[in-house]
């Protein structure tokens, strides 16, 4: 969520400004100056100048010479994010990989690794344990380059509770694991722990306000965006669309249920069968058009790669099933990042606390 393009004037109004022009900063096409930051938000020049200072030394900005003018007056610097500023450590743990990268200010992945292996057998202590050693070789490479990191953010395939606490993760065999106590590693830094869909979905816009995003690994999750906002549910554990049913007396699953769309359609069911499995996309996601009106549908995870040959049947489905297929059809794309996107999505979510709310990272 972006700050507001309207200075307030109450207690906060430092903090809120400080937001206002860090974000006006990043979402320009070019280097503002301060006087086009003053345009910008109607902050008069003395406190865009002011903020700008704070700003630039707390590593959050830099300011570069501007470019060359034939023309009259002086040509004003303009601002840009500093790479070299506060960085965002993204992790992941899903059934058969785990995975860390650490993400600038500015949105450029600094570095990255995978460790594939089935978590499946490992218990939730010995699993955690591994990937808190991944993340202490992506803090140590991040302190190489001279980042410094502001949190760290974990993506998870199952119901996590505001607490960080996961309540069911099936496809790992987790039930009422307390995550952040797992992770000793990362005591010092301020830790988000959020379902692996809905991260990937903040990482997946690419300018979409409403969409569904659909991750296929070995579960399948979902999530939802409307309006430019993640729907997270009356209890925050919206998007678990592999446990929506498609064939109600079908397979077992390993929450109880029968039929559910990830026996048919999870990633190692797209290798089996990709004909099936798209069939059963497109039910599961025919459904989910039909009631919330979605016109945008998002396919990653290992289903990104697939794209090609899942599209067709997938589209089959929703043509037939969807009540307004006629009047509006529903536009399908794989997503850009692909199995990256989780991860990635965790560190965009610890850069966009910083862009949000700065006067937190200058207090530090």
């Amino acid at each position: 969520m972006t700050a507001s393009h309207a200075p307030v004037r109450q207690s906060s109004v430092r903090a809120h400004n400080l937001a206002l022009v860090l974000q006006t900063v990043a979402n320009s096409t070019d280097r503002p100056s301060r006087a086009a930051i003053a345009s910008h938000t109607g902050l008069t020049r003395a406190t865009v100048s002011a903020l700008v200072d704070d700003l630039i030394a707390g590593g959050l900005l830099t300011e570069h010479d501007p470019a060359p003018r034939t023309g009259a007056g002086r040509p004003a610097a303009g601002l840009a994010l500093s790479a070299a500023g506060p960085a965002g450590l993204g992790l992941e743990i899903n059934v058969d990989y785990l995975a860390a990268c650490v993400v600038s200010l500015t949105g450029e992945v600094r570095h990255q690794i995978v460790q594939h292996g089935d978590q499946r057998p490992l218990s939730a202590g010995e699993a955690l344990s591994a990937l808190d050693a991944l993340a202490s070789q992506a803090r140590a490479a991040a302190a190489a380059e001279g980042l410094t990191l502001a949190g760290a953010a974990l993506a998870v395939p199952g119901l996590v509770a505001a607490d960080g606490l996961v309540r069911v993760a099936p496809n790992l065999g987790w039930q009422d694991v307390d995550v952040p106590a797992l992770l000793p590693g990362l005591a010092d830094l301020p830790l988000i722990v959020d379902n692996e869909a809905n991260l990937a979905a903040l990482a997946s816009a690419e300018g979409e306000q409403t969409f569904l995003y659909v991750s296929g690994e070995i579960g399948i999750g979902a999530g939802i965006v409307l309006d430019g906002e993640l729907y997270r549910g009356g209890r925050g554990w919206s998007g678990e669309i592999g446990h929506v049913t498609v064939y109600p007396d079908g397979r077992p699953c390993r929450c109880g249920a029968n039929g559910c769309l990830e026996q048919y359609a999870g990633q190692e069911q797209v290798v089996a069968d990709a004909a099936l499995a798209a069939s059963a996309l497109g039910i599961a996601l025919a459904a989910v058009v039909n009631l919330l009106d979605i016109g945008v549908i998002v396919l990653g995870g290992a289903y990104a790669p697939e794209f090609d040959q899942l599209r067709a049947g997938i589209e089959a489905e929703l043509g037939r099933r969807v009540l307004t297929s006629g009047l509006a059809p529903v536009t399908l794309r794989a997503a850009t990042l692909g199995p990256d996107a989780a991860m990635r999505g965790a560190a965009d979510a610890v850069i966009q606390s910083v862009r949000d709310n700065p006067a937190a990272w200058l207090s530090r």
